[in-house]
């Protein structure tokens, strides 16, 4: 293993972070001694994640050229969280945080799986690892996989394998939006068969319309779907319907990428619409975010700095909200900062299970807090990138970076500077000590990383395009 991935043994410094738990609603009646009944139904749940999409990619967020109206609408339903972070700026990690309720470094998943050959069962997140699917299928839920997968290609590690009933969707990173067939991990399989090209169209499309019929299969159990659109991520592929939505774009690549996201939000739309027709909306979660930051090319993370890959806040803020018309009150911004690491025990929470029991979790609940907006789920929260290759951390208002892209390890005031534009490390040499201790206590607990992958050297070389980009700009031709 290369030497930067070695672990300093420090001592474990404790952070202190609220885990709260709410129980659900019983009844008064029971006598004492015998056990109570649950009176609140149990909610169904969506999760709605998108691939690669920026910040202000969404109107809630601020864009004015992208139509997201469904988005809108849900989000002002719910609460948004203006300060909503995953815990990885790429893709393959983060979904495995999001899956597990676990900061991945702690099973070693803290890369990209291996682009290149077939990668066996040890590559991934491992079946020991408890993903959100298998609790709420203790709970009594029927659960879905549908989209984008990218946590394990091995059939053994594909979502049947991991709590989920249904499965429709390709495993690996990414996959051009008709369909066609690549490779085994670029293939549309529903429970391990390959689909047709017949029923296929358009992915996102196809991906919403899966998830539409696996709401009006069984209406007798309370349902999960996990909804990995692959959009805006590339290759950059739309149909005419969403192009015509964006012709007022007058940037190619930005055009094209707004009707990607277009697509996502008409598809929003109509699962909503089928949640009302089947009078369950109002009992029905709906989280919505972004795997990472956004993509480096066309999506819009302002005014946040950085983009997908970087440890700066445009790598790893993303749009989020959660509705529950039941459950969470309209109209609400949160503006502590959440980790999508919390979606598993909030949901779990909410669907009547014990999250005190599930002590491997590193999210938290947030519906207390959503309900007090002055507590906290956080102190601190933590970040890696290939074994500490680039790590960051945020105790409070402090963020540390320690950044390969400038080679150098800085330190912002996210209160008075959230847009990292003043770095204030060498003024602050006793923050920077504090913050590397408490990130070097967290890291202890993490493993090395199962496998390597390319992002070392892909960001080097950035910054180098990017330095040189700038020096060209000086020279006087005359």
């Amino acid at each position: 293993m290369l030497s930067f991935l070695k672990k300093p043994l420090l001592m474990v410094i404790p952070l202190f972070v609220l885990n709260c738990n709410n129980t659900p609603k019983t009844t008064s009646t029971e006598k004492p001694g015998t056990e109570q009944t649950d009176t609140k139904k149990q909610p169904n749940v969506i999760i709605v994640l998108t691939d690669d999409q920026g910040w202000a990619d969404v109107g809630f967020n601020g864009a004015t050229d992208i139509p997201t109206d469904n988005l809108d609408r849900l989000a002002k339903e719910g609460v948004i969280f203006s300060n909503g972070y995953v815990s990885h700026p790429y893709c393959s990690p983060s979904r495995a945080g999001i899956l597990t309720g676990r900061y991945q470094a702690r099973f070693g998943h803290d890369c990209n799986l291996p682009y290149q050959g077939e990668n066996d069962e040890s590559i991934g997140t491992p079946l020991s690892e408890k993903m959100i699917s298998e609790a709420l299928k203790e709970q009594g839920y029927r659960t879905a996989a549908i989209g984008k997968w990218h946590v394990g290609d091995h059939p053994n590690l594909q979502p049947n394998a991991q709590g989920f009933d249904h499965w429709f969707g390709f495993p690996g990173g990414n996959m051009n939006f008709w369909g066609y067939p690549q490779s085994p991990i670029k293939t549309i399989l529903r429970n391990g068969e390959q689909v047709s090209q017949d029923e296929l169209s358009y992915l996102t499309d196809d991906f919403t319309e899966e998830a539409i019929k696996f709401i009006n299969e069984d209406k007798d159990k309370p349902f999960f779907i996990y909804l990995a659109y692959n959009a805006p991520h590339s290759p950059d592929h739309a149909t005419e319907e969403y192009l015509e939505n964006t012709k007022h774009i007058e940037y190619g690549g930005r055009s094209v990428y707004a009707a990607m996201v277009n697509g996502v939000d008409i598809g929003v739309g109509k699962i909503d619409s089928t949640l009302v027709a089947n009078g369950i909306k109002d009992n029905t979660i709906i989280a919505f975010l972004s795997d990472n930051g956004g993509r480096k090319e066309h999506a819009d993370n302002r005014p946040n700095r950085g983009h997908k890959g970087m440890l700066f806040e445009g790598g790893i803020k993303v749009p989020f909200f959660i509705s529950w018309p039941e459950g969470i009150e309209a109209n609400q911004v949160y503006d502590n900062p959440i980790i999508s690491l919390d979606l598993f025990p909030t949901i779990l929470n909410a669907a009547g299970g014990d999250i005190t029991k599930e002590t491997q979790l590193d999210g938290v609940n947030l519906l207390p807090h959503i309900e007090n907006s002055n507590s906290k789920p956080h102190e601190a929260l933590f970040w890696r990138s290939v074994g500490g290759f680039e790590y960051a951390a945020r105790v409070e208002n402090y963020k540390l970076y320690k950044s390969a892209y400038k080679a150098k390890t800085l330190l912002f005031d996210l209160k008075n500077d959230p847009l990292e534009r003043n770095d204030i490390a060498q003024a602050n040499p006793e923050v920077v000590s504090k913050l590397e201790k408490a990130y070097a206590a967290w890291d202890a607990k993490n493993l090395e990383p199962g496998w390597v992958d390319p992002h070392p050297e892909n960001v080097i070389k950035e910054e180098q395009r990017l330095q040189e980009t700038r020096k060209k700009s000086l020279k006087n031709k005359k």
